[in-house]
C-alpha cells in the first residue's frame, strides 16, 4: 500500500515540484484545492483533490481522519498580503491551525513537514549571526514555527529555504524578463551577499525527509554558496546571450516607487511584487546560509548551482513561451 501524503499549497511553484518529486517517490497524493484554483497546469496528474477549510480545526481534522495521510506538507502561504495581520493570519494562524488538526486526529501521521523561509530568521549581522526578521512575511513564518513548536507531540521537520528560483518561479522571472527585453535594473549600489536554492533540490530533499528517522529539527536551505549581487543577472545575460542596458537605480528612487505601487494598486485590491515591506528584505546586505546541519542529517547534496539552475530554468521558460 503506498503512503498517502497531503501537500497544501500545491498549486503554485513550490507546490507542483512536491507534487512531482512526491510522484517520483510512488507516493500516494492529495493537494489542497480551492474553488478559485487555477488547476490546468496539473491536469494529467495522478493527483486526488480535498477542499480544507482552514479557519476551521474541526473541518481539517475531519479530512485527516478520513484520508489518513501518512505525511502532511504544509507548504500554503502568502507572500503579498495587504498588512500584517493578514500575513500572520493566513501564514501563521492557519498553520497552527492544520497543525492542531494532525494533533488531535484519530489517525496519527508519520510527519508534519512546514514549509518556512530563511526570512524567518533575517539576514546575517556583522557578527555573523542571524538578526531578525525585516519584514511582516518573515515575522509571520517565525510566529507560525513558534506556534508549531508548542504543539506537544508532532512530529515536526520545519525547512527555511532561501530565495527559491525555476520553472513556473514568477519574481525572480521579472527580472529574467527585464534582461531579455534590453534592461537591465539593480537596486542602488550596496554590495550585498546573497543565496539560492533550485526548486527541484528543495523539493527532492523535503520529500526524502518524509521517510527519514529526523524529527523536531529546522534546516536553513540554499546550493550551498554565496553570490554576489550582480552574479543573477550576470549568469542570465550569459544564458539569454544578451548585453542589457545596465543602470542602478538609487534607493530613495526605489522605495519612492515602491510607496507608488502599493498605494495605486490598493485602491484595486491588489499588492504589488515590490512594496515597502518588501524593500527591507530585497536591501538586507547578507542572506548567506550554512547547509552543513541538513547535509549531515539528510545527505543533501544539492543538484544544481545557480548557473546551471539558471540555464534549466531559462531553457523552460522559452519552451513554454514564457519568452
Amino acid at each position: 500500500m503506498k503512503k498517502r501524503v497531503l501537500i497544501t499549497g500545491a498549486t503554485g511553484f513550490v507546490g507542483y515540484h512536491l507534487i512531482e518529486a512526491a510522484l517520483a517517490d510512488d507516493l500516494e497524493v492529495y493537494i489542497n484545492v480551492r474553488k478559485s484554483s487555477v488547476v490546468e497546469h496539473l491536469r494529467g496528474l495522478k493527483i486526488n483533490y480535498v477542499e480544507l477549510d482552514f479557519e476551521s480545526i474541526y473541518q481539517l481534522r475531519q479530512n485527516i481522519d478520513e484520508h489518513q495521510y501518512h505525511y502532511i506538507i504544509h507548504a500554503a502561504a502568502t507572500t503579498k498580503a495587504k498588512n500584517r495581520e493578514e500575513y500572520f493570519h493566513i501564514n501563521a494562524t492557519y498553520t497552527r491551525n492544520l497543525a492542531v488538526a494532525a494533533s488531535l486526529s484519530t489517525h496519527k501521521i508519520e510527519k508534519f513537514v512546514f514549509l518556512s523561509s530563511l526570512a524567518a530568521r533575517g539576514p546575517l549581522t556583522n557578527n555573523q549571526n542571524y538578526s531578525k526578521p525585516v519584514t511582516n512575511y518573515g515575522r509571520s513564518k517565525a510566529l507560525a514555527e513558534t506556534y508549531l513548536s508548542q504543539i506537544l507531540g508532532l512530529p515536526l521537520i520545519v525547512f527555511r529555504p532561501t530565495a527559491v528560483y525555476g520553472p513556473r518561479e514568477k519574481d525572480i522571472f521579472i527580472l529574467i524578463k527585464g534582461i531579455n527585453a534590453g534592461f537591465e535594473l539593480h537596486a542602488g549600489k550596496q554590495e550585498q551577499q546573497l543565496s539560492f536554492i533550485y526548486v527541484t533540490d528543495l523539493a527532492k530533499v523535503m520529500i526524502k525527509a518524509l521517510a527519514s528517522d529526523v524529527i523536531n529539527k529546522t534546516y536553513n536551505l540554499s546550493d550551498g554558496q554565496v553570490y554576489s549581487k550582480f552574479s543573477l543577472a550576470a549568469y542570465v545575460r550569459k544564458a539569454l546571450n544578451k548585453k542589457p542596458f545596465v543602470m542602478e537605480i538609487p534607493m530613495p528612487v526605489i522605495k519612492g516607487l515602491a510607496w507608488t505601487l502599493e498605494k495605486t494598486l490598493g485602491f484595486f485590491n491588489k499588492v504589488p511584487a515590490l512594496n515597502i515591506d518588501k524593500i527591507n528584505e530585497i536591501t538586507a546586505l547578507n542572506w548567506a546560509c550554512n547547509i552543513d546541519q541538513i547535509q549531515k542529517d539528510l545527505d543533501f547534496v544539492p543538484d544544481y548551482q545557480l548557473e546551471s539552475g539558471l540555464n534549466e530554468t531559462i531553457a523552460w521558460y522559452k519552451d513554454n513561451k514564457w519568452l
